[in-house]
């Protein structure tokens, strides 16, 4: 059992209506994960931070913008499909992070924009309020959810995935593995107490 205190954080990464079934980029069964993240967030966490891609219209990852991105258009900023799912006990949150703001850099971590040039300032907002071990759940877990955990640890943070708290677009046990080779943990809720 892992016990969890005031030096933790739970991070809920992109629970937003476009990642939800029925959404503009649907992660299967993407809705799974909020029941458990909210038994997640009631635990004692120092602090619960939220999430949101929140792109411009013209975003460099959409396939409609010039050159063409990977995705279709999702979570513009302002619309419905970018406001976090109805279900998601957004109370214990203390923080809710938009990123992927640039209209010319894609950001997947709640650390780092994708040219990792650009910081979010979460990092330093962790260390005032004394988090030293981060739990990352949320969607996807192959893209932002891997690249938030990996960030994490890279700013000197424990890090570990809440593996059934994440869903993903590709295979699990791959992005597992990548996840375990950089050295990130994994868990499941059942463990946290």
């Amino acid at each position: 059992m892992t016990l969890i205190s005031s030096r933790d954080a739970l991070l809920v990464i992109d629970v937003q209506n476009d990642f939800l079934p029925g959404g503009a980029l649907a992660v299967p069964n993407g809705d799974a994960v909020v029941p458990l993240i909210n038994r997640l967030s009631a635990l004692p966490f120092g602090a619960v931070v939220a999430t949101q891609d929140w792109h411009p219209p013209s975003h460099v990852s959409f396939q409609t913008s010039e050159p063409a991105g990977p995705w279709p258009p999702h979570c513009v900023a302002g619309t419905d499909g970018a406001a976090l799912a109805a279900g998601l006990d957004c109370a214990p949150v203390a923080l809710v992070l938009r990123k992927g703001r640039s209209k010319t850099v894609d950001s997947y971590s709640a650390f780092l924009d994708n040219d990792h040039a650009s910081a979010t300032g979460l990092a330093s907002w962790l260390r005032e309020v004394g988090v030293e071990r981060v739990f990352v759940t949320g969607l996807a877990l192959d893209y932002c959810v891997s690249a938030t955990a990996v960030d994490a640890m890279n700013e000197g943070f424990e890090s570990i995935v809440i593996v059934d708290a994440c869903r993903g677009i590709g295979p699990r046990d791959e992005a597992l593995q990548k996840l375990a080779a950089a050295g990130v943990g994994i868990a499941k809720s059942a463990a946290l107490a």
